[in-house]
């Protein structure tokens, strides 16, 4: 790689930056598959872990392996405030303490931890819940803290579902986002769930002898898939029906504030009960329901799907028209509503007129628009799914009938997912290279991974039509590569594994280190090139 002076580099994208990264797009999109709608048996879930462009440390962005480890009677696990937002340069604060169990999983941690040894895999998406319900200060238990907790002592999707849902009723559920509640969808090979969790209001106290939290759960039928693009999607609960879990009392406090009426012989819907009924987080804000359209036209495109239709429109789960596959998911995360009339890049004013008097795209066009570029261009931009401001994210294939170490794989992409390529990361690597640990976003680095990734983003920015075509013909050779090698890859592991198990952990561990290096240098060379290429005295 070409070396380039850091007080440089420093000026110059923090200076981008503050172009293309003054919105703010603060959310997340979760795509669920069950094991019978995928290509290859597994179930998927996924998340892009989408942030806003202000002040502070941001998302957390350091992947790493979190060892399992044993612990002495009477030992606690201390609880954090704000756990995805700690950075190299903010320090933990602790709000309190749970007991500890004798033994604890390894699992892999980052703003939102995802997966742990055993292929237990959850993804993370805010939805809203009533003003009423804001959380007491008492309430300790986030939703990353649940998702670290649950990681580190459950093997199975129904097993964490429980534990985090007795957890939020005991210790209180607080919010880590803008006061609003919680989705995660678990899935464990077996079995894909969507779980929903959220507070009970300001006046809450542990002593009340009351649940912190309220709770569910619903199974995404194996031939289904089920989108949650920030808005709840369990809606009807059937209590008799063995695809839902839930807390004891999900209903009397929308009964006590009038949000459902038993009397009305209406079957109780959470998603109606607890979600705003108005605002920006309501289940009827666009900036939802245009990823839940898009997604579904995707997935069943030959039923009519309306973009202004309410959300009760839309079943919480459909059966897709061909199996989905890891890529489809990946497709899904990169885009930016392309063959639609809504598609960013192709607004009508990003046109020009070329010197043969001709209408044709700039090649300054770019579906990655902020709030000041849309003021200043007059742009409707809508949010799609892949967004400039994401932090990182993943798509996790989870297959039961492979051997341990490689029966989970996230293919795990840093920074946007419409620039950046997707890499393997298995649940049975025990550590990961060096420079997936290192991220701060207010201090350039060349060790730190995540630096490769938002270097090459913001650049691309620049010059998006012709840089995406840079970026194509770079990572789509090598995600073909992983792709082509996980089958070898994964029979050697499991033939390792019958013999030897620890060797077997450090071949995939050696496996996806290479991997996530290899990323990581592709992408230093492409911010490189782009450099050269994009800089404003070769135009």
């Amino acid at each position: 790689m070409k070396s380039v002076q850091r007080a440089y580099l420093v000026g110059f994208l923090l200076a981008v930056f503050l172009v293309v990264g003054s919105g703010t797009i603060l959310a997340c999109t979760d795509v669920v598959v069950g094991k019978l709608a995928s290509v290859d048996g597994s179930t998927i879930t996924s998340h892009t872990v989408d942030e806003g462009g202000g002040p502070g440390t941001g998302y957390d962005c350091r992947i790493r392996v979190i060892p399992g480890q044993t612990f002495p009677e009477g030992s606690t696990v201390p609880i954090y405030k704000q756990l995805c937002d700690v950075g190299p340069t903010t320090s933990l604060i602790k709000v309190g303490e749970i007991p500890q169990v004798s033994k604890t999983y390894s699992y892999v941690h980052s703003a939102y931890p995802f997966m742990n040894e055993h292929g237990l895999t959850m993804g993370e998406t805010t939805i809203s819940q009533r003003r009423e319900l804001i959380a007491s200060e008492y309430a300790i238990m986030t939703i990353e803290q649940l998702s670290a907790i649950a990681l580190q002592r459950c093997k199975t999707a129904r097993e964490a579902i429980a534990l985090m849902g007795e957890l939020a009723e005991k210790y209180g559920f607080q919010p880590s986002c803008a006061d609003m509640g919680e989705c995660l969808t678990v899935v464990d090979g077996e079995e894909a769930w969507v779980f929903e969790v959220y507070s009970v209001g300001p006046f809450w106290l542990p002593s009340s002898g009351t649940p912190g939290a309220i709770w569910a759960a619903r199974r995404v039928p194996d031939d289904h898939v089920c989108v949650v693009p920030n808005v709840s999607r369990i809606g009807v609960i059937d209590k008799d029906s063995p695809d839902f879990i839930t807390c004891d009392d999900y209903t009397s406090l929308a009964v006590e504030n009038g949000w459902w009426d038993p009397a009305s012989g209406e079957p109780f819907n959470i998603t109606e009960a607890y979600t705003a009924p108005t605002g920006g987080w309501s289940a009827e804000s666009i900036w939802t329901r245009n990823r839940l359209w898009y997604i579904y036209q995707l997935l069943c495109p030959s039923q009519a799907w309306d973009h202004d239709a309410p959300l009760s429109s839309y079943p919480f789960s459909v059966k897709p028209e061909k199996k989905v596959s890891v890529q489809d998911v990946i497709a899904i995360q990169r885009s930016t509503f392309e063959g639609t009339d809504r598609s960013q890049q192709d607004l009508p004013q990003w046109f020009v007129t070329d010197s043969q008097g001709n209408r044709v795209k700039s090649p300054l066009a770019t579906p990655h628009i902020s709030d000041d570029l849309a003021q200043l261009l007059g742009l409707e931009a809508e949010r799609p799914v892949g967004v400039y401001s994401s932090a990182h994210g993943w798509v996790a294939q989870v297959r039961d009938f492979l051997a341990d170490p490689v029966r989970a794989c996230a293919w795990f992409y840093m920074d946007n997912p419409v620039t950046s390529a997707h890499m393997p990361i298995y649940n049975g690597a025990t550590k990961l290279p060096t420079s997936w640990g290192i991220a701060d976003k207010y201090d350039y680095s060349r060790d730190s991974a995540y630096w490769a990734f938002a270097t090459v983003d913001l650049l691309a920015n620049m010059r998006y039509q012709d840089a995406i075509r840079d970026i194509d013909a770079a990572r789509g050779p090598l995600e073909a590569k992983f792709f082509a090698m996980q089958p070898v890859i994964e029979k050697v592991a499991g033939e390792l594994a019958a013999k030897d198990p620890e060797l077997a952990k450090s071949f995939i561990t050696d496996y996806t280190g290479m991997c996530l290096t290899e990323g990581t240098e592709l992408y230093w060379d492409l911010a490189d090139l782009f450099f050269d290429k994009y800089n404003n005295n070769r135009f």
